[in-house]
């Protein structure tokens, strides 16, 4: 960062236009002075979620897509289909800042005593923009890493960490025991899978693929279903009569899987039930959707009885419920425990540059186990002079 007062730093940005057309670039952005109560982060490390994917993107085609500009600054353009672009107005014309959550060292801060003291400390922060050289941050979007703590380390401290706590807390405080969670081999699967093993908590995991299979069981997993095999359904149903589960979260969305959880809840508990009822067990079955792997319609076949429900769930909301006391209580625990339930593995690291190019592209965005991608915004990039 120049130190001549022209304080400004490279941060990539994605911009829809009306027409349909996907532009992801470079800009040279102005780095603030921070206020009393925030702190400046030298980003070095921001993982590449698929939330981040998603606005990164847009939905646009991105095998066609074409780059241009300089290697210092590329820029990448890509075509939106007809139908994803309808769910884009709101975005239109606005060139937006990407990445929800990263990792660097607090390089300044502001004046009062709680911001000085996190000078020179490594923080993870939640706080958007975070494919951004710098980031100026209030306080509570900070949370300080234990000594020794690296950025790529404590890089994904909040998304997955969090969304996997708050699974947990959801089940507890809707009357539930047990869980079940699709897309399960992913790296969120993976830590959701060692909080329940920690907390003593019984898990279902659904995956795709025998090789996902053997990654969970080999982790410790008692029950993993491959949606794939001809005896799913039955495998399911074996699995949910064992653990109980009456809850579900599923990353997929689209298509008949939350329809089949449901179905298999209910053969499950309806082997213990001593008399018949045509409408089904009295016991609730919830399906809660988060994610959008699946593009299509939720297919529900109505063979579950009356109590059952499927809705939206989303971590940000859940934790606004639960108030800013247990959120935080759910962040100290992320940070004691960020190299064993909550480590992240990443298959590699690009720059902001490399981050636009089509190649690399093609790789990190591949929705697939172990090709989870982490972003240094000051890689290859000097360490800056003077007070900074």
């Amino acid at each position: 960062m120049q130190q001549d007062g022209a304080r400004t730093g490279l941060q990539l940005r994605s911009l829809v236009k009306k027409d349909g057309d996907l532009e992801v670039s470079l800009a040279r952005v102005p780095t603030p002075v921070p206020a009393a109560n925030e702190v400046l982060v030298r980003v070095e490390a921001a993982p590449i979620n698929p939330s981040d994917l998603g606005l990164l993107f847009a939905g646009a085609d991105m095998t066609k897509a074409s780059q241009r500009g300089t290697k210092g600054q590329p820029l990448v353009a890509a075509r939106i289909p007809d139908a994803a672009l309808k769910s884009m107005t709101g975005r239109f014309d606005i060139s937006m800042p990407v990445g929800n959550e990263g990792a660097g060292v607090v390089v300044e801060a502001g004046s009062s005593a709680a911001a000085q003291a996190l000078l020179g400390q490594t923080v993870a922060v939640l706080g958007g923009a975070m494919y951004s050289q710098y980031r100026c941050v209030p306080l509570e979007q900070c949370l300080p890493l234990p000594a020794g703590t690296t950025p790529a380390e404590g890089a994904s401290s909040f998304v997955n960490p969090l969304t996997a706590l708050c699974m947990v807390e959801t089940m507890r405080r809707e009357g539930h025991t047990a869980l079940v969670h699709t897309a399960a081999a992913s790296n969120l699967g993976q830590m959701l899978h060692r909080v329940c093993l920690k907390d003593g908590i019984a898990l279902v995991n659904i995956v795709r693929s025998h090789g996902q299979v053997d990654l969970l069981r080999a982790m410790g997993a008692a029950h993993v279903c491959n949606s794939n095999s001809p005896t799913f359904v039955q495998d399911l149903i074996e699995a949910l009569a064992a653990t109980g589960a009456t809850i579900a979260f599923d990353a997929i969305g689209g298509g008949k899987l939350a329809g089949q959880i449901l179905m298999c809840m209910e053969a499950a508990i309806l082997r213990k039930a001593k008399q018949y009822s045509r409408y089904g067990s009295t016991t609730h079955k919830q399906v809660y959707v988060y994610g959008g792997l699946g593009q299509g319609p939720i297919e529900l076949n109505r063979n579950f009885g009356m109590a059952w429900g499927v809705g939206g769930w989303l971590v940000t909301p859940f934790l606004q419920k639960i108030g800013p006391d247990a959120t935080q209580s759910l962040k100290q625990r992320v940070a004691s425990e960020l190299k064993t339930t909550f480590a992240s593995a990443y298959a590699g690291e690009v720059s902001l540059a490399e981050a636009l190019d089509l190649e690399t592209i093609a790789v990190y965005s591949q929705s697939a186990t172990g090709h989870k991608y982490l972003i240094n915004p000051n890689k290859d990039v000097p360490p800056p002079h003077g007070t900074m």
